[in-house]
C-alpha cells in the first residue's frame, strides 16, 4: 500500500516522463532484430513476371511533307508565308495552295538576260544546221562533177586506143571501174607508165581513133605508092618511044616529073606513117591517159574535199547544238528556279516553321517569318502527316538485345493519360545513335521507331510519351526484388537474414526495373534481406557496384513488372 501512496505523492508530470522512460526501455528490449532498412526481411515469390522496357520520349509525324528552299546560290527573302499553325485542307491540296512565296526578282532579270543570249544561239544553230545542208548538197554535186569528168576521161582513152587496150592498160595498172566511186584509188601520176609504141601497129590497135588514123595514113601511103609505080611504068615507055623518036623530049620530061613527084609523095606518105607511130599516137594516148589520171585525182580530191569540208561543217553544227543546249539548259534552270519560289501544299496538315527536326537556328539562319533570308536546302514549313505517327526513342545498350520489331508497345502521352495509344516497332537501330554520344559517351542508346496505330485529334508532334515495351512474359518463377541481389567474390549472392547475415549463390535470370528472376539457389517463400548489410560493405563502397550487373541500366531507360 506504500507504493500507491508513494505515486500519489508524486507530481503528475514525473510520472508522465516516467511512464515514457518505462515505454523506451520495453521497446529497447522486445524490438525485432530486422527493423532497420538495411536488415528488412522479404520472402521470395513464384509467379508470373512480366519483362518490360519502360522509356521515355516525344511523339512525332513518322512521315510528313518539307517544304524547303530550292532556290541555289544565294539567299533569298521571304516574300509571303502562311501563320504556323494553319492546317491545310484537302481542298488546298487541289487548289495548289501557295504556303511560302520567295522573291524571284533576281532570278527573273537573270532569265531575260539569259533568254536573249539563248536566242542568239538559237540563230546560230539554225545557221549551222543549213550550212550543213547546203555542205552535202556542195559534195553531192562535185563528187558527181568528178565521177563525170573522169568517167569521161576514160571513154575519151577508149574512143582513142580502143576499149581492148584500154581495158588492159587499166587492169595491167589497177585501175578499176569502182574506183570510181571509191576513196581508196591511186594516187600516183600515170604519165610514163604505159609504152604506146608497142600498140603502134595496125594489127595490134584495136576500134578507135587511133586505129583508123594509122589506117589513113597507111592508106595514102599505099596509094602514094600504086601511083609511084603507075608513073615509073609509064616513065619507061615513054623512054622507050622518046629513044625511037615517037614522042618529044618535052614529053619525057613530063612523065619523069610525074614520076618524081609520084616518089615525094610516097616518101611524105611513108614519113607520115612513122611520125604519126614515132610521136603522135603515143604523145596522143599518154595524153588521153593523163586526162583521164588528172580526172581520177580530181575525183579523189573532190572526195577527201567532201569529207573534210563535211567534217567540219559538222563540227560547226554539233558545236551550235552544244552551246544551244548549255544555254537551253540554263534558261530552263532559271525558269525552274522561279517556278520554285511559289512553294504549294501536297498533303494535308498542320503547317510548322522549320523542319520536323529542326530545334534550334545555326549561323546565320534566321527564324522563319516574312522578310528572313532562307539559304538552299533549308526547311522552311513541314507538314506532318497525322495519319502516320509515331515516337523514336532511344534503347540503352542493356536493353537492345530484347527488343525486336514487331514487338508490341503501350503508349502513354502525358497530356492525356486517360487515353492510352498501342503501336508496334517497326525499326531498331543497328549502331548506336551518334547525335547524343559527345554528350555521355559511355551512354550507348539505339533510336528504336515505334507507329502507333490508329489516329488521334488531339496527337500532335512534340508531346511527351512514356513508351512501355512489352519483352516476355515469365509465367512461373522465383523472383525478388532487385535490391536484395548483388554479386561478391564474382558470384552472385542473396543474403540470409540472421544476428550474421548469411550469403548464398544464386542463378540469376531475367530482370525487370523491380524485380529479377532467381533459377537456382533460392525456393518460394525463403527469406533474404531486401538490401546487404552494412558488415559486408567496405567504406567508401559505391553502392550501385553492390547491385547486379543486368540491373546495370540508366534511371531513364527503365523496366517494369
Amino acid at each position: 500500500m506504500k507504493l500507491p501512496a508513494l505515486l500519489r505523492s508524486r507530481p503528475r508530470w514525473q510520472l508522465a516522463v516516467g511512464g515514457v522512460v518505462l515505454l523506451w526501455l520495453l521497446w529497447l528490449v522486445f524490438q525485432p532484430a530486422k527493423t532497420t532498412s538495411d536488415n528488412i526481411v522479404i520472402t521470395a515469390r513464384r509467379g508470373p513476371l512480366d519483362i518490360k522496357v519502360l522509356v521515355g520520349g516525344s511523339i512525332e509525324a513518322l512521315e510528313s511533307q518539307e517544304l524547303h528552299s530550292e532556290v541555289r546560290g544565294e539567299p533569298v527573302k521571304i516574300l509571303k508565308i502562311v501563320d504556323e499553325g494553319y492546317q491545310v485542307t484537302e481542298d488546298d491540296v487541289k487548289t495548289n495552295k501557295v504556303l511560302v512565296e520567295l522573291d524571284a526578282s533576281k532570278l527573273k532579270q537573270q532569265f531575260v538576260n539569259q533568254d536573249i543570249t539563248f536566242q542568239s544561239t538559237v540563230s546560230g544553230l539554225t545557221e549551222a544546221q543549213q550550212g550543213y545542208e547546203i555542205q552535202l548538197n556542195l559534195n553531192h554535186t562535185d563528187i558527181k562533177a568528178a565521177e563525170q569528168k573522169a568517167r569521161f576521161a576514160l571513154m575519151d582513152l577508149e574512143k582513142y586506143v580502143g576499149a581492148r587496150i584500154s581495158g588492159e592498160i587499166i587492169t595491167r595498172l589497177g585501175l578499176r571501174e569502182d574506183l570510181l566511186t571509191s576513196t581508196n584509188a591511186p594516187t600516183n601520176s600515170l604519165v610514163g607508165a604505159v609504152d604506146f609504141s608497142a600498140y603502134a601497129k595496125e594489127g595490134s590497135l584495136d576500134d578507135g581513133a587511133a586505129k583508123q588514123e594509122l589506117r589513113k595514113r597507111g592508106d595514102e601511103l599505099l596509094v602514094a605508092k600504086t601511083t609511084l609505080g603507075q608513073a615509073q611504068t609509064k616513065l619507061t615507055g615513054t623512054t622507050r618511044l622518046f629513044e625511037k623518036g615517037f614522042v618529044t623530049k618535052s614529053e619525057l620530061e613530063s612523065d619523069q616529073i610525074a614520076a618524081e613527084q609520084a616518089r615525094l609523095k610516097v616518101d611524105a606518105a611513108a614519113t607520115a606513117v612513122d611520125l604519126f607511130v614515132r610521136y603522135e599516137f603515143p604523145k596522143t594516148a599518154e595524153e588521153t591517159l593523163g586526162k583521164y589520171d588528172e580526172a581520177l585525182q580530181g575525183l579523189i580530191r573532190a572526195r577527201k574535199e567532201a569529207v573534210s569540208k563535211l567534217a567540219q561543217a559538222e563540227a560547226k553544227l554539233k558545236g551550235a547544238q552544244g552551246r544551244y543546249e548549255i544555254e537551253k539548259q540554263n534558261r530552263d534552270e532559271l525558269a525552274d528556279q522561279i517556278k520554285k519560289c511559289l512553294l504549294y501544299a501536297k498533303t494535308p496538315g498542320l503547317a510548322v516553321y522549320g523542319g520536323g527536326n529542326q530545334r534550334f537556328y545555326w549561323g546565320n539562319q534566321e527564324r522563319i517569318a516574312v522578310g528572313s533570308q532562307v539559304f538552299e536546302r533549308q526547311a522552311i514549313i513541314t507538314i506532318p502527316d497525322p495519319k502516320k505517327m509515331g515516337v523514336n526513342v532511344g534503347i540503352h545498350e542493356s536493353h537492345i538485345k530484347k527488343v525486336k520489331k514487331g514487338q508490341t508497345v503501350k503508349i502513354t502521352a502525358d497530356a492525356f493519360p486517360d487515353d492510352p495509344l498501342t503501336g508496334e516497332i517497326t525499326k531498331v537501330g543497328v549502331l548506336p545513335d551518334s547525335e547524343n554520344r559527345w554528350m555521355n559517351p559511355d551512354m550507348k542508346l539505339y533510336t528504336t521507331t515505334i507507329a502507333i496505330a490508329g489516329t488521334r485529334e488531339w496527337l500532335k508532334p512534340g508531346m511527351s510519351a512514356k513508351i512501355e515495351i512489352m519483352v516476355q512474359r515469365l509465367d512461373d518463377v522465383v523472383y525478388v526484388p532487385i535490391q536484395a541481389v548483388t554479386q561478391r567474390d564474382g558470384k552472385t549472392v542473396v543474403f540470409k537474414p540472421g544476428r550474421k547475415p548469411k550469403p548464398v549463390a544464386v542463378e540469376a535470370g531475367q530482370f525487370t526495373d523491380e524485380f529479377i528472376e532467381i533459377k537456382q539457389g533460392l525456393k518460394e517463400g525463403e527469406a533474404v534481406l531486401l538490401r546487404v548489410p552494412d558488415s559486408e560493405k567496405s567504406d567508401g563502397e559505391n553502392r550501385k557496384a553492390e547491385e547486379p550487373k543486368p540491373a546495370a541500366a540508366p534511371a531513364k531507360q527503365t523496366a517494369s513488372r
